[in-house]
């Protein structure tokens, strides 16, 4: 299982999201910082849920990142946040 299923299947189980978009966009960062050869090192996820509803920008944040837990958050360079709720 590649990284992105392992985001989709927390994330998921974490906020019921009504929409979730994971996007790899470790090619457009090749030569820059953090990029690795086969990708999955820069990510972008774009996620709904009513959960995020009364947080703010910064507690949805850290709600992801914890939902993702250390084990991912420490295997990839950046992660690009798009929050709703």
């Amino acid at each position: 299982m590649g990284i992105a299923d392992e985001m989709r299947n927390r994330l998921e189980a974490e906020f019921s999201p009504e929409v979730l978009t994971i996007e790899d966009e470790s090619e457009a960062h090749r030569g820059h910082s953090g990029y690795q050869e086969g990708g999955e090192s820069h990510w972008r996820i774009t996620i709904s849920a009513p959960a995020f509803g009364p947080m703010t920008r910064i507690e949805r944040h850290r709600a992801v990142h914890s939902a993702l837990g250390p084990e991912i958050v420490g295997r990839i360079h950046a992660l690009a946040l798009q929050i709703s709720g």
